[in-house]
């Protein structure tokens, strides 16, 4: 009964509140929420401030624009157009990495939230972005889940190749690239170079960008 009081009151006095006055205090509450998640959570991890710079201004954007448009039906059907275009968003300099595309869209989500909920209490607001807080902490910031990051390598031992070979292959490997190599795959193998591709997966607790860059470029500049 008492929550329920408190969260009509709170409700009463956002909707009676001035528009300006509304507009900053939810803005700098997206703003801490957003800011929050991909300064602590996503950025310790990734080390990339151009996704950073990317975020904030995507969040900051999408709230204003949603908050000042007057008609509801064109909030709702401009939210929906949003999650439409970024759900097959593709840069045109680089494919965006799936880990990346998922904060993106939760992003996104967040302040679309933020920005529609005018008429909400404070303890729904606060609380639904709360969610979001503890399922993104409870993924990044914990050691709930192992992290493991691939690399494709070109091999040049292909007598390690064989099953029977499989721990020498994996020595070799973890000595050769200092990383923690838990699991190899072979793929491709030319008789005539001697060669193997190899897919290598290796623990690790931050995400090299790097991994997700096509084999191609490689071979490419190993013919020039």
């Amino acid at each position: 009964m008492f929550s329920e009081i408190f969260a009509n009151d709170s409700t009463t006095i956002v909707s009676e509140m001035p528009a300006f006055p509304r507009l900053l205090l939810h803005f700098f509450f997206n703003l801490v929420i957003t800011g929050g998640i991909i300064r602590f959570l996503y950025y310790p991890r990734s080390k990339r401030r151009d996704y950073f710079f990317t975020f904030l201004l995507s969040s900051t954007t999408i709230f204003m624009l949603l908050f000042l448009l007057d008609s509801v039906s064109i909030q709702v059907g401009f939210a929906l157009g949003l999650f439409a275009i970024f759900g097959i968003l593709r840069y045109r300099t680089e494919m965006l990495p799936i880990r990346e595309m998922t904060y993106l869209f939760m992003i996104i989500g967040i302040s679309v939230i933020n920005a529609l909920a005018k008429e909400m209490g404070y303890i729904e607001l606060l609380v639904t972005n709360g969610i979001f807080i503890l399922v993104t902490w409870s993924m990044e910031g914990t050691n709930m889940l192992r992290h493991v990051s691939s690399k494709h390598i070109i091999y040049e031992k292909i007598e390690l190749i064989k099953p029977e070979n499989s721990e020498a292959l994996l020595a070799d490997l973890k000595k050769r690239t200092g990383l923690n190599i838990t699991k190899v795959e072979v793929g491709t193998i030319d008789f005539l170079k001697d060669t193997a591709m190899l897919n290598v997966y290796y623990d690790t607790r931050e995400t090299n960008m790097a991994d997700s860059m096509p084999s191609e470029n490689f071979n490419s500049a190993d013919d020039d």
